[in-house]
């Protein structure tokens, strides 16, 4: 085992990732304002599939084969990150405001750092902890204007429930792919997901007569294509290249970014303020991500001399 460099270009496409998905959350709640939570979790995935298999042809040559047991990887894959997690969060955002989805979406890497702990048997670190809640508590400031008491006053209702099996979705369909990475790029697995969870989603559609394109309007329709192109296609990509360079767990705790991007759009393009709370726990969530990813000095240095 030998010493690397802190790979910062991965963390900059992290980065990105959580801007994409930040967007993503009002592009959802534009478009099921027209369409249903089904119909619009499957054009989303429709577009992202056509936008994925571009990909793997212009830069990998297609898809490679699989085996039996790789077939049914991803057919999990389907079914937990694109199924269960795209439903989810269709339905969720239908009935509950964009920056409180956002929030209970930042539950994603504590989920998803005890799968791993459980699953993985990734050691379970103070920094990893630390860091995770010096995220939330930054998540839960901005979302809060300042007083986090204020986001358990109120009643959850059945789309807070539903949206919660987000970060469960999420964590499986991670650790999953922190299963099957070895030999096969992300871009592979992510459309080969993708395929297989729109292909499930169809069947879902026709069952529910939601197949066909749904009337709607323009704006519906490119907030649709946003979600599919970039808080899908770019964003998954993205972020299982960081799976596979940094783990699941130090790449889901970049989720905790999205909330804060979500704040920025609304800052942006809906005119609203930024006030002392937003800074501060923006400052929170990096902080905690920089905790989080914070090389362990004494084991590397050990090695090093080994070596």
């Amino acid at each position: 085992m030998s010493v690397r460099a802190r790979p910062f270009g991965i963390y900059a496409a992290l980065v990105v990732m959580a801007v994409c998905w930040g967007g993503a959350f009002i592009g959802g709640r534009i478009a099921v304002a027209e369409m249903t939570p089904l119909a619009a979790a499957l054009w989303r995935y429709v577009i992202a599939t056509i936008a994925l298999l571009a990909v793997a042809f212009a830069l990998e040559r297609g898809l490679p084969r699989l085996a039996a047991r790789q077939w049914l990887a991803v057919a999990l894959l389907g079914a937990t990150g694109v199924v269960m997690f795209n439903l989810f969060f269709m339905y969720g955002l239908a009935r509950v405001p964009a920056s409180r989805g956002s929030l209970i979406m930042a539950l994603n890497p504590a989920i998803t750092l005890l799968g791993a702990v459980l699953f993985l048997h990734e050691r379970l670190t103070r920094n990893k902890v630390f860091g995770i809640v010096v995220a939330l508590a930054g998540v839960a400031i901005v979302l809060s204007h300042g007083n986090p008491a204020d986001l358990v006053r109120g009643s959850v209702g059945v789309g807070e429930v539903v949206l919660f099996g987000c970060p469960i979705a999420w964590a499986a369909y991670t650790l999953i792919g922190k299963r099957m990475l070895t030999g096969i790029s992300a871009i592979a697995v992510t459309t080969y997901a993708a395929l297989t969870g729109t292909a499930m989603l169809a069947v879902l559609a026709a069952f529910s007569g939601d197949l066909l394109p749904p009337v709607a309007s323009l704006r519906a329709w490119m907030a649709i294509a946003f979600v599919g192109l970039f808080g899908t296609a770019l964003a998954f990509v993205l972020f299982y290249e960081g799976v596979r360079t940094i783990g699941p767990a130090r790449t889901s705790v970049f989720i905790n970014l999205v909330p804060v991007a979500a704040i920025v759009f609304g800052v942006l393009l809906l005119g609203e303020p930024l006030d002392a709370s937003m800074l501060v726990g923006g400052a929170l969530v990096i902080a905690g991500v920089l905790l989080l990813n914070r090389p362990q000095a004494a084991p590397h240095a050990a090695v090093a001399a080994a070596g």
